[in-house]
């Protein structure tokens, strides 16, 4: 009997495999970083054929740490950083140019001519505004700026996948009879699908000048969806897929209406449970699908995306060289008593919710002959938190509740000094789960019910458990201090792109 889940977590810096077990803890993981490639500013790629191989080479490794074989493996469950769009030739595989990372802004002038000054549009049929962040607009200039793209994607010749397809086509035998899929949650981030319908809408379509010949199929989140063509997993289902942020909630056993999580990687996402119904956001926040388990009724959420968190820190590291290694981010920051008057807003790719301001760009303030890298450390460290508290004050404008406590995860909440700063900023609890890697987790979840390796979502409520609590301990009048500087220091980095300014 197979005793293990895996799971294909391709994220937008790294991509990893991880076996889960019975109890949901993690088993063994392989992992391998991909270029980050800035052919411009405002520009992020990375190369699909790099993140094949890095997929192919990181299953093997976790296979190998575990002892393991495909025989092992009930099924294989796949998730993805969202948005990110990928082009390639449907005979021979190959992309027509690199993946345009979901960070890119490289396509903003479009998005301002289709929303001719309503940037909400679209918002009553996809749930999003109108932004470069979606795939949309990124599939449109690939098309437009690749020598005779359009045409071959207008005679079908060419696919179009978020990582997930990518992944799962590659899996599932490539131009030897692939699936061309992809799941509800990430096909609802490309600004091309009816939130209701759950399918491609042909207005959009025209829109934004994308071929319905190279959409993958849309399927559920959990259900046998393809099977794995040859490898050491060949001949298993791949029974799961989910975007990282709905795989992360969902490893955080966050189900139901009102359930949420607050993830750090990369950038931030917190989402909350909406139930079956679709809520319109008045404040800025996202609604998306939060995840279909097989034939039944798409479960919704509202959510916050905040665009850079975690490479923010990797932004110190690579560019600026104060650090060496992300984990020093916290030594640097402990080594003064506060922020000493710096804020640091980085909006690298303009500020996504709940602002929405394509326009704005990073901004340091407060600095004084006093400040060193040891503030400029805590204060990109309190700009997660600063950001995370504005989503957070637009979900309970939304929802008309309070949130009581915060579950967290994601690389990021191993930082002690963030985690407490968090809480006291928010002023509620923030909960860390015994299992860190619940985007993982939510991806073999999703696989493990289609096959019957757990029985059902009780089964996975019973597996989360509680690692690290921290306890506000700010008082009230300093919170408020705190955040009226920060709103200050946000307010300083809007309106910085021009016409003639680069992107």
């Amino acid at each position: 009997m197979a005793e293990y889940v895996l799971a294909i977590d391709q994220g937008t810096t790294s991509t990893r495999a991880i076996l889960f077990d019975h109890s949901g803890s993690l088993v063994s993981v392989g992992q391998q970083e991909h270029e980050q490639i800035f052919p411009k500013a405002g520009w992020v790629e990375h190369s699909p054929a790099e993140i094949w191989a890095n997929t192919q080479a990181v299953i093997e490794t976790a296979l190998s740490e575990a002892g393991a074989t495909g025989a092992d493996v009930a099924a294989v469950g796949i998730t993805n950083q969202r948005e990110t769009a990928i082009v390639w030739d449907r005979s021979t595989g190959e992309p027509v140019y690199n993946a345009i990372v979901w960070q890119d802004t490289r396509t903003q002038s479009m998005v301002d001519r289709i929303a001719d000054g309503d940037v909400q549009r679209f918002a009553p049929l996809t749930g999003l505004p109108l932004a470069g962040y979606f795939s949309a607009t990124k599939i449109a200039w690939i098309l437009d700026n690749v020598e005779g793209a359009r045409e071959r994607a207008e005679r079908g010749e060419l696919l179009f996948g978020t990582p997930d397809c990518w992944i799962a086509w590659n899996l599932s035998g490539g131009p030897d009879g692939g699936e061309h899929i992809t799941d509800v949650t990430n096909a609802s981030r490309t600004m091309l699908m009816d939130l209701r319908s759950l399918d491609w809408d042909e207005s959009l379509l025209e829109v934004f000048g994308v071929p319905m010949a190279m959409l993958p199929r849309i399927v559920s989140s959990s259900g046998v969806l393809a099977t794995v063509k040859d490898g050491p997993l060949a001949g298993l289902p791949i029974a799961g897929m989910l975007g990282d942020q709905q795989a992360a909630t969902f490893g955080q056993a966050a189900f139901e209406r009102g359930e949420s999580k607050n993830t750090y990687g990369t950038g931030n996402f917190l989402i909350v449970g909406t139930g079956e119904e679709i809520v319109g956001s008045g404040n800025g926040l996202i609604s998306t699908v939060a995840y279909r388990l097989g034939d039944a009724p798409a479960r919704y959420a509202l959510e916050g995306s905040i665009a850079v968190t975690g490479s923010l820190i990797q932004w110190l590291r690579d560019n600026l060289g104060i650090i060496s290694s992300s984990a020093e981010a916290e030594t640097l920051a402990g080594s003064v008593e506060d922020n000493g008057g710096v804020y640091f807003v980085p909006a690298f790719s303009g500020l996504f919710a709940p602002h929405w301001r394509p326009d704005a760009r990073g901004v340091i303030v407060g600095l004084t002959r006093f400040a060193n890298k040891g503030h400029i450390a805590r204060a990109a460290l309190e700009a997660t938190a600063f950001q995370t508290r504005e989503v957070l004050d637009a979900v309970e404008a939304d929802l008309g509740s309070r949130l009581t406590e915060l579950k967290v995860d994601g690389g990021m909440t191993a930082n002690e000094t963030l985690m407490q700063f968090q809480a006291d900023l928010l002023g509620v609890p923030v909960i860390r789960p015994a299992v860190a890697e619940t985007t993982a987790l939510g991806a073999a979840y999703a696989a493990g019910l289609a096959v019957g390796f757990w029985a059902d979502l009780d089964e996975l409520r019973a597996n989360w458990r509680e690692e690290r609590r921290w306890e506000p301990s700010m008082e009230e009048a300093e919170r408020t201090r705190r955040l009226r500087l920060w709103n200050k220091a946000v307010s300083r980095s809007l309106d910085w792109i021009d016409d003639d300014a680069p992107a």
